[in-house]
């Protein structure tokens, strides 16, 4: 039996290695934290193109059941909400309207705006705070590719768009703030579909136009007056 070194010493890490160990671990949980947040950023922006999806479809469903017309475009005596978005003040009762067919008020809050508040109901408190979404008064049934409602976060001409009615020409540079989707806005057209576009940079103006989607076709110049709440 070889007998021990009393004197024996155990190899131990140098400060040098532990610093350079703690260094990359630091590293390696940043990049995991950097990974989860784009993660978390990416599956809000998903919701938001979720809710719009099931908006843009309310809006198809109740104009079926009105002679093909928007509540924009149907008088409040008729169940519409015309005399009351009219002038932009009002927003929400184009949604309020649509209750049934929305189901729940929270679809209309992007999961990424941090300046509105989910309603619990329609009947109670509902108003223009619970809602991200503008909608555009001049969408009509009979054009599918008109736009039709979208995130409010909208600068044109550099200046951030204000609640209200916002008149947009096809020639508007337009574009979207960088805090909900980094730059990006999801829009919904008349037809229910729903697009993920950067501005006018990604064909925006084609859709103000009511453009059949990217093609060169140009349906004609128009305006589009967007009630922001």
């Amino acid at each position: 039996m070889k007998p021990r070194c009393a004197n024996q010493r155990n190899q131990a890490l140098t400060r040098v290695e532990v610093s350079a160990i703690a260094a990359v671990t630091c590293a390696l949980l940043c990049v995991a934290l950097v990974w989860a947040v784009q993660a978390w950023r990416r599956a809000k922006s998903i919701c938001c193109v979720c809710n719009l999806e099931q908006v843009s479809l309310s809006f198809l469903t109740w104009k079926g059941d009105h002679y093909g017309e928007f509540p924009m475009q149907v008088s409040v005596t008729n169940g519409g909400a015309m005399e009351l978005v009219i002038n932009g003040k009002n927003v929400w009762p184009a949604f309020q309207v649509m209750s049934n067919e929305l189901s729940t008020p929270k679809v209309l809050v992007c999961p990424r705006d941090a300046n509105r508040r989910y309603a619990t109901n329609f009947a109670s408190g509902f108003g223009d705070s619970n809602i991200s979404y503008f909608v555009n008064l001049d969408a009509t049934g009979t054009d599918p590719h008109r736009l039709l409602c979208g995130d409010d976060n909208l600068t044109v001409d550099g200046a951030r768009a204000l609640s209200g009615i916002l008149n947009l020409w096809t020639n508007s540079i337009i574009a979207w703030t960088k805090e909900r989707h980094d730059g990006l806005g999801n829009i919904g057209l008349a037809d229910g579909s729903v697009r993920q576009v950067v501005g006018i940079a990604d064909g925006l103006t084609k859709y103000l136009k009511g453009d059949d989607s990217f093609s060169d076709r140009v349906v004609g110049l128009t305006t589009n007056r967007l009630a922001i709440p």
